[in-house]
């Protein structure tokens, strides 16, 4: 998944890792942010990893639900 690690924490409130997000998009069809977020619990605390645009924190995220979520449906839509 891009230049990072499966077990790289996306969400470091909910100890959420891109291995998390993928099975919940491969295994499960999360195929929206909400769905990621009901199966994984992945940003329903600060959301500051869902996506750029509502990182609010001191420091920035480097990768996002967001990311990981469209590199996989383009991925599947091939």
């Amino acid at each position: 998944m891009l230049e990072f690690e499966d077990n790289y924490e996306v969400c470091n409130c909910k100890k959420v890792t891109i291995k998390d997000i993928k099975n919940s998009i491969l295994e499960k069809n999360a195929m929206t942010l909400s769905a990621i977020q009901e199966l994984t619990t992945a940003g329903t605390e600060c959301r500051h990893c869902i996506f750029p645009e509502g990182d609010f924190g001191k420091m920035k995220k480097k990768i996002y639900c967001k990311d990981i979520l469209n590199e996989y449906k383009k991925e599947l839509n091939g």
